[in-house]
């Protein structure tokens, strides 16, 4: 009890949830149990409505959705505040972020936001964007004839900002790049890796809306992918894939049909 007499209620750990990349039945095992059993559930804005359906009709839901450049954007302080109230609350709360929560989803600053206040959390690991983009997509990220590393990085800010930190020239020699929230300046970014050294006619792609039924890919060489990818009309959420392992996206596509007729 409480000096006002109140039920203290113990403070319940917060479950940081990667959603997966997009198709509702890519989230894991057990971030599907932890959303099914929440009293709280702080969902981020690309969630597909048949993962938010498995929320308890009883259980409290939460807009927590971060659109770049968007108005209507919750503010990273406003989740932070609902997901340790609710949690002090003594409520099961599941944060449900697209992907998994620690690549370039805030994961691991909620996480630190959640631990200096005292609230316990859990990290569940999810899909990734871009291994199910371009699993999706026919793409082997990691195939040993396309080279032996691959880099994931983010396209948010302006190149030629200061706010960019990328190393262009590293990524230049990397033999295949991922590049998450970078349609918005895929010109700009393809320059600088051309710039930087990467070949021109480097195979390249972009994956639209990745592993949902009305999924896109637009290929191209890294040096017209951008007027390919804008003709198409391509808009986000899309993740931009760069180097050899584009090069299998259509023999593996090609015989995945044969295959199909036999």
């Amino acid at each position: 009890m409480t000096p006002d007499g109140c039920t203290e209620h113990p403070t319940r750990p917060v479950a940081l949830v990667g959603a997966g990349p997009g198709s509702p039945d890519l989230i894991t095992v057990r971030g599907l149990r932890l959303l099914r059993a929440a009293d709280v559930v702080a969902y981020d804005a690309l969630i597909h409505p048949e993962l938010l359906a498995e929320v308890r009709p009883d259980a409290e839901r939460v807009y927590a959705g971060k659109r770049g450049y968007c108005v209507g954007s919750t503010l990273q302080e406003t989740i932070n505040d609902v997901l340790v109230d609710r949690a002090r609350q003594g409520l099961a709360v599941v944060r449900l972020k697209g992907g998994d929560p620690c690549v370039f989803g805030r994961g691991g600053e909620e996480a630190e936001y959640l631990a200096e206040r005292g609230v316990p959390f859990e990290i569940v690991p999810g899909v990734t964007t871009a291994v199910g983009a371009c699993a999706a997509a026919n793409i082997p990220l990691t195939h040993r004839d396309a080279g032996q590393a691959v880099a994931l990085v983010t396209g948010h800010f302006d190149p030629d900002s200061a706010d960019c930190t990328l190393d262009w020239a590293g990524l230049a020699r990397m033999s295949n790049v991922v590049i998450y929230m970078g349609l918005r300046h895929l010109p700009r970014i393809a320059a600088k890796l051309v710039a930087a050294g990467m070949p021109p006619d480097t195979p390249a792609a972009v994956v639209e809306r990745a592993t949902l039924p009305d999924m896109r890919v637009v290929d191209a060489e890294l040096a017209t992918l951008a007027d390919r990818a804008a003709d198409a009309g391509v808009t986000a959420p899309a993740v931009i894939v760069v180097g050899e392992c584009v090069r299998f996206r259509h023999r593996l596509t090609e015989l995945a049909a044969a295959a199909a007729t036999i």
